[in-house]
Parts: C-alpha cells; structure tokens; sequence
C-alpha cells in the first residue's frame, strides 16, 4: 500500500529541490502516492489569491497525517505573515525537530556533531500577538502597563507579546524526552532566559524540571541561552538533546546549522498530534532558482526523517547510506558543496538513486555495512 503524503513545491528553487527528492524517495522502494497543492509567493501569482495559504492545503495535511515541503517564501517587514509559522499554528505543530549531524564531505570546522533541537513551535513572541506604533490598541496597552507596573513603555513603541503557557511547555518538553528514550538519547538540555524573564521563562524552566524528575533515566541539564551558543561553539559535542522556546528555538537552530555546514544540509520536521509536515529548512534562494544548480540535500534528509517516522528503517538506512557514500566520494556533489566542480540537482539526485542501486545489486547494501 503507497503512503498518501501531502506535497508542498514552495517557492524559488522549491520545485527543483521537490522533483529531484520525489525521485529518490520513489528509488528506494517505498511506494507514494504524492498529492500536490501549492502555497506562498508563486501560488499567489499564479493565482490571483491574496492568501498564501489556502484551506485545501491546510485539509489536504489533515487528511494525509503526512506532508513534505519545499521553502515558502516570506516578505521581510511587511506583506504576509508566514506560511510555515501559519502552517504550525493552524496544524498545531507544536514541536519543531532539527538534527544536525556532520556528515563525510561537507565541509565543517567540527568532526563530532550529532544533536537535536527540540524547538516549541505555537507559542512565545510567534504567537502574533503585536501592537503597532501609535495605535488605538497600543494606547489601551501603554495605559494597562502603566496601571500594572512601576515602568512605562516608550511613547513610540511597538509591542510584541511573548505568552508561555504551562501546558505548552510541559508538552514540549515531554515530547524532549521521549525522542530522547525512542531515539537512545543520553541526555536533554532545556535553554532558557528565566534568570532575566523571571515569569516566562521561569515557567518553561520550572516545568522543564518537574518533566525531567519523572525520566531518571535520561540526564537533565538546564542552560542560559546566552551561555549555550557559547558552548555550543566551543564543545557542541556536549549537546544532545536541546529543548527550547519558540525564539531560541529557532536562533540556536541555525546555530547549529552551521556548525554542521550550513542550512542546505538541515533537514526538518513539525510534528503535531495529528499531522507531521517534513521540510527543508533553508531559504528559498530566488537568485539561483530554475537554474538547476540548488542542493537537494536538506529535504532529502527531511524525506529520511518521514522515513523513519512511518516505519520503513530498511529505506531509509539505504538512504542514508547512499548519501553518505556520495558525500564521502566527492564526485557528484552540487557546487555549494563543491565550488570547483559542482554538478547540477539533478546529477547529484541521480548519484544517490544509482547508489542505492548499486549496493543492492552486489549485495553489500545490508544494514551492517552503514558507513
């Protein structure tokens, strides 16, 4: 029976990156039944629509429980507000999964990278709570703080509300611990701020440890985040599991992004009660998009995690290990990865699927031999 999975092409270099991810999903042996619908800045051209994200996407995922998506384009200061940050809160994706891991070939300064974030996704200064300059509402905030607090907010502020909510945080940080034990993680990190945010932060902190006393069995740490991208810059390998707020979520995300080289091998995914959408989580790169030159490799990765999510560990080992042996090889890699003689997304699709297939015809493609 084919697993029915909702795909999202986005925008940019979106549609390349999909067409060549669908190729070697379809190559390892996994059957698919993709349903295709369009969202963001091109689904608005194309259409006319002034809303970059319609209903049929958001109840083709509620159908599908499963949705694989390319970068969704966002204006900076003004326009929309984002797609993905939409697609979270109308799915209630709550938790935001990121490993970051040094693969062979990708150029790093670390050789021993191999942790997870854990990001809460609905809450905290995403939750779109804001108060523009100078208006009515920021009058009826300015008069409530000046009746609640010793300090006054700035006549020419704007305002953006940062809620933590108990529930939200217990949730999150459960949901650390058990990808932690499902995963054989040694131990979580929760990242806070509660020595400044005494309320908010505190709260995640204060839940963060009354989770942390039910699961002896998994060590438990607790870190500034200030003091945490410090750390993670001199010793990630000290990381494992990290746990954080919606802002730091994301920061320390591309933080660790980098560590592992960069945002085009950052594979990730949205997980929800009812739903889970996979996705790159690089930008969509207009500059170089139809050219035929993007690196798939982020939502590659993502099309592992969906992998490993429904069951089929023997598809996505193979995988992985065709992704590996390329990376190792050097001889089919796009040009972010290899400058000076870098072949297009396609060629570099073709290598990992050709791979797979090699391996398996000569029989040393068995679990064992994972490199």
């Amino acid at each position: 029976m084919a697993y029915r999975v909702t795909l999202i092409p986005g925008d940019g270099i979106g549609p390349e990156i999909t067409d060549a991810t669908v190729r070697v999903l379809e190559a390892t042996g996994v059957a698919f039944e993709w349903e295709r619908v369009e969202a963001g800045l091109s689904y608005m051209e194309k259409t006319g629509d002034t809303n970059p994200l319609p209903d049929s996407v958001l109840e083709s995922i509620r159908r599908n429980k499963l949705a694989l998506k390319a970068p969704i384009g966002t204006p900076i200061g003004k326009g929309f507000r984002s797609v993905n940050v939409a697609l979270r809160q109308g799915l209630d994706l709550y938790a935001c999964v990121r490993p970051c891991k040094v693969y062979p070939g990708v150029p790093s300064r670390y050789a021993a990278v191999n942790l997870v974030i854990i990001r809460e996704n609905t809450e905290d200064l995403y939750a779109g709570i804001e108060f523009d300059k100078g208006s009515e509402a920021m009058k009826d905030l300015d008069a409530l703080v000046a009746k609640h607090s010793t300090k006054a907010l700035p006549k020419d502020a704007a305002v953006s509300l940062k809620p933590i909510s108990e529930a939200g945080s217990r949730r999150i940080v459960e949901f650390a611990f058990k990808y932690a034990k499902d995963n054989n993680r040694r131990k979580v990190t929760a990242i806070h701020k509660a020595n400044i945010m005494k309320f908010s932060d505190g709260l995640f902190l204060r839940v963060a440890r009354e989770v942390a006393e039910l699961h002896p069995e998994i060590e438990f740490e607790e870190m500034i985040v200030d003091a945490a991208c410090m750390n993670l810059v001199v010793r990630p390998e000290s990381f494992d599991v990290m746990v954080l707020g919606n802002l730091y979520g994301d920061i320390v995300s591309d933080l660790c992004a980098g560590l592992v080289g960069g945002l085009g091998v950052a594979p990730g995914a949205n997980v929800g009660t009812h739903a889970t959408v996979f996705e790159a989580t690089h930008g969509t790169a207009p500059m170089i998009a139809g050219k035929g030159i993007a690196n798939p490799l982020a939502m590659l990765l993502s099309g592992l995690m969906m992998l490993k999510q429904i069951g089929e560990d023997v598809a996505a080992k193979k995988l992985e290990n065709a992704i590996k042996i390329v990376l190792r090889e050097g001889k089919s890699l796009t040009a972010d990865l290899a400058p000076t003689n870098g072949v297009g997304t396609n060629a570099f699709a073709d290598a990992i699927i050709e791979t797979m297939k090699r391996r398996s015809v000569s029989g040393t493609g068995q679990l064992a031999d994972i490199v």
